[in-house]
């Protein structure tokens, strides 16, 4: 029996209560007791009370199922709820607009060249380790499509944990930082080019260079005229806001600005997080950046646990079952891919050992990118269930590794510079 609207609100504001809930308190126990980021907490508490754990077990009179499997929309394949997943996007916005304003735009600016280099070998390592392992564990051809699709699963990078952890840590803008951040933007620009070409392959079976050669245009000519637009206007933006004297004002525009560029960079075909962090990056060096980063804070700890925990939802134990050895060993080269790919190009560019190594695992999550390059294979029958469990047990080992990694290296200190 299909809901009505009350019922579906109703649904979805008890799921929320619940998420808080679970978030804060694996959160609490995962930060006082073993002294890790809160955010590993809230992966794991999406596991446990995700629809593939006790949400779907759980069941709620007149409701049903407290988080039902769902078969995705929009070729995603996510199993949570369209209104639910719309919330998630709208924190992981709030997420990357909270990094954006956080970043030094001068420390930007100084490492773009060098993270455009080490993002370059963050997309090569992986593709190519992820197509040569499919081809060996299949059986098959490097032109074979499942092949192609594991490569471009391999090369996504979720910057939203990292940011996360890098904001926690006060480390947004060291010289790692901020490399790490710039590098996940031309890797969503590069993961868009790969995707475009694999998808190209699966459905007339070669390769139209002009498609993509549009594709790449249109992705990376948004992404500067972005960029350079928000930093041209940001002070008659920062007047704009200042002007408005009513509780609230300043915030509620500059999230309109926020969620403005995000819907256009989505709609050239980018990432809605891209978006989102250029407009902060743009504010970041305006008088109003400051008063905007502290009214954002109650909001930030409120909508952004819930990205988390959604993500740590979509981890499908079952689908992991079929293919373990050909998942450990895919996930351990998706970590070799980018410490390598990301490591050897930072230490080219002036990074020590250190500094090369917190790029790479500051480079390794691959979070809702990674699955949403693999449902968009399964959905057109480019890969099967077996390719699509071994991207999942992939995305869940990166993402969760990458706190336990990443906070003990920028502990340590030292710089990650060879020269100061």
């Amino acid at each position: 029996m299909e809901k009505n609207v009350t019922e579906i609100v109703m649904h979805l504001v008890l799921q929320l209560g619940i998420i808080l809930l679970f978030a804060k308190i694996f959160g609490e126990i995962t930060e006082k007791y073993l002294k890790q980021p809160s955010v590993l907490g809230e992966l794991v508490a999406g596991m446990v009370i995700g629809p593939f754990a006790l949400g779907s077990h759980i069941h709620i009179p007149h409701i049903g199922a407290l988080f039902p499997i769902l078969k995705g929309e929009a070729a995603t394949n996510i199993p949570v709820s369209v209104e639910l997943w719309s919330i998630a996007q709208i924190a992981s916005i709030i997420l990357l607009f909270m990094a954006g304003l956080e970043t030094d735009m001068n420390q930007f600016f100084r490492y773009g060249a060098p993270a455009t280099f080490i993002a370059v070998g963050g997309v090569i390592f992986p593709f190519v380790f992820g197509a040569a392992t499919t081809m060996f564990f299949r059986k098959v051809g490097f032109s074979d499509i499942s092949s192609l699709f594991m490569g471009a699963i391999m090369t996504a990078t979720s910057v939203g944990i990292t940011a996360r952890v890098l904001s926690d840590l006060k480390s947004l803008n060291t010289p790692e930082g901020v490399t790490i951040l710039a590098g996940a933007v031309v890797d969503d620009v590069l993961g868009i080019l790969v995707l475009a070409i694999v998808v190209s392959i699966a459905k007339s079976g070669e390769v139209s260079l002009s498609k993509v050669a549009v594709i790449g245009a249109k992705a990376v000519g948004f992404w500067l005229a972005l960029t350079a637009f928000g930093i041209l206007v940001a002070d008659k933006i920062s007047n704009f806001l200042n002007s408005f004297s009513s509780a609230g004002a300043k915030l509620a525009l500059a999230m309109f600005f926020c969620f403005f560029a995000s819907a256009l960079a989505e709609w050239f075909g980018l990432a809605m997080i891209i978006g989102a962090y250029v407009m902060g990056l743009a504010l970041s060096s305006t008088d109003i950046a400051h008063d905007l980063e502290q009214s954002l804070y109650g909001v930030y700890h409120i909508f952004v646990p819930i990205f988390f925990v959604v993500m740590g939802m979509l981890v499908n134990f079952e689908a992991m079952k079929g293919a373990i050895i050909f998942g450990v060993i895919i996930s351990v080269l998706a970590i070799i891919g980018k410490v390598l790919g990301c490591g050897i190009p930072a230490l080219i560019v002036g990074f020590n050992q250190l500094g090369a190594t917190r790029i790479g695992i500051g480079m390794l999550p691959r979070g809702e990118v990674a699955l949403i390059v693999a449902g968009v294979g399964l959905a057109s029958g480019a890969i099967d269930m077996q390719i699509y469990g071994v991207s999942i047990m992939m995305t869940f080992i990166t993402t969760l590794l990458a706190p336990i990694f990443l906070v003990p290296l920028f502990k340590i200190p030292k710089s990650g510079k060879r020269k100061e």
